[in-house]
């Protein structure tokens, strides 16, 4: 239980009606989960407003309301609070219920396009070895408080559960948090209140056009993570890609580059590929990954920059970082009946791109490429025919399926897709709405020798068809098909 004027405490007020010493049981934003004297706050989302059930809160128990408009009925004896940015205002008050645990440990978030949750695992499996502290994840696939893992359902937290989360990971003793920072949290103020030590960029290509309207927005909404970083905080940013520079505009934090190409902070230069690994070489020591992939050069350079800067030694960053195994769903391989298959959560332009061109020098010409890949329904349908033609333009053989059609006509999606392709590519493509079969048939293109890549799901465990989830697991599906 708290008083409302300490829940209140960093929220900007427009006005208030009623008094701010009420007693607190319970904060949401859910009217369905409104208790007995809770703060209701009532946010405006893309489908939802809260504002709608205001009055259904206060029937079940709301004492106070926190809101940007002020409802027509007002009832007596319930606290009104008017706020300019409700979504602002929850962030504060999360913080406040749960007594501000971010400042309890060292927070590192993690921002890009892509990337964001192998450098998060990464980070978290690498400072758990450095000195055997207790470390905490946020992140698409779980998320872990030591030991413990709980399956994550967003790749950013609502505000409540990310402080709900963070005072877990307090209690037990994490010293560490790392944390991945999406553009559709940023927007929406889950983070505003947590206090990072550092943030990362990695990148940022085409993605969630379908929300943000454009590539400006969305730079925008990266953009913040960097703006709301202290003094004593450290931003580390990728200067191989577009947008580098806008991101750390104004940053009121030190800055550090990494890059495989241009001169700075943290250069890597890749010394040798092959399926089992890759030899880096990180400000001129070397280093073996297990982890495979240009792209991942990447990652794996700002998982060092990270722990240097954060005060580790780099001698023993690069001695743990070899022991890394590569994180779930992101170039993970298996090899049977001669053909390799590499299962990655490529779902965007780049992405595919990055590992199909990874696979292209790794298999230097040995065999043909079979690529099954599809887009996700409800999303940014500009992106479908660039996905289709990256797949077409460096695959021998590609298959187009069903990746979580959601509501959508999977035909629809696959002809969208179909789109960006010349006559040359539709002829070596063809058309399976049927993920499992597409599988098949990929199998049973495959000869000795070839490679196969799933794309587009990765960790995931199920397919997303008329708002239903039903199991389906990519790794599964590949290991039953080559592996008996």
């Amino acid at each position: 239980m708290k008083l409302l004027k300490d829940l209140l405490y960093g929220v900007r007020l427009k006005d208030v009606v009623g008094h701010t010493q009420t007693a607190i049981n319970n904060v949401c934003y859910d009217s369905r989960e409104v208790q007995e004297n809770s703060l209701f706050v009532a946010i405006r989302g893309t489908q939802v407003d809260g504002h709608d059930f205001i009055e259904k809160a206060v029937i079940a128990g709301a004492i106070a309301i926190v809101c940007e408009q002020m409802p027509k009925n007002t009832t007596a004896g319930i606290q009104y609070v008017v706020t300019r940015n409700s979504a602002m205002a929850l962030s504060a008050i999360a913080s406040n219920w749960y007594e501000n645990p971010s400042q309890e440990m060292t927070v590192v978030g993690i921002t890009g396009t892509n990337g964001k949750t192998t450098v998060s695992t990464l980070l978290f499996h690498l400072f758990s070895e450095l000195d055997g502290a207790s470390c905490g994840l946020l992140s698409t696939i779980d998320v872990k408080i030591g030991k413990e893992s709980i399956p994550a359902t967003h790749t950013t937290p609502d505000a409540l559960s990310i402080q709900r989360h963070m005072r877990t990971m307090a209690n037990a003793g994490v010293k560490y948090c790392f944390m991945e920072v999406s553009s559709h949290a940023l927007v929406q103020c889950r983070a505003a209140h947590v206090d990072f030590d550092a943030a990362v960029f990695t990148n940022i290509t085409r993605d969630h056009l379908d929300y943000h309207g454009d590539m400006n927005s969305y730079v925008k909404a990266k953009k913040i993570l960097f703006d709301q970083l202290k003094n004593d905080a450290v931003a580390i940013y990728n200067d191989d890609v577009k947008h580098s520079s806008s991101m750390i505009k104004d940053c009121k934090a030190r800055t550090k580059s990494y890059a495989l190409q241009f001169p700075s902070d943290y250069k890597t230069k890749i010394m040798e590929r092959r399926f089992d690994g890759m030899l880096l070489s990180i400000n001129e020591q070397e280093c073996w990954s297990r982890i495979l992939g240009d792209f991942n050069a990447y990652n794996l350079t700002a998982v060092y920059a990270v722990a240097v800067e954060l005060g580790k030694d780099p001698l023993q960053v690069l001695t743990t970082m070899s022991l890394l195994q590569p994180v779930e769903g992101r170039f993970h391989s298996i090899t049977g009946k001669g053909i390799t298959a590499i299962v990655d959560y490529a779902h965007t332009p780049d992405a595919l791109k990055n590992v199909l061109k990874t696979i292209e020098i790794l298999n230097d010409g040995q065999g043909k490429i079979i690529t099954v890949v599809g887009c996700g329904g409800n999303r940014d349908k500009g992106k479908r025919p660039i996905m289709a033609e990256i797949a077409a333009s460096h695959s021998d053989r590609v298959i187009l399926t069903s990746d979580n059609p959601r509501d959508e006509d999977p035909d629809v999606i696959l002809q969208d897709m179909a789109n960006g392709l010349n006559s040359d590519q539709e002829s070596r493509t063809i058309q399976i709405i049927d993920r499992r079969q597409a599988i098949k048939s990929a199998v049973m293109l495959a000869e000795p020798g070839d490679v196969i890549l799933l794309a587009g799901k990765g960790h995931e465990k199920y397919q997303e068809i008329k708002s239903v989830r039903l199991h389906f697991d990519d790794l599964e599906e590949i290991h039953l098909l080559i592996k008996s």
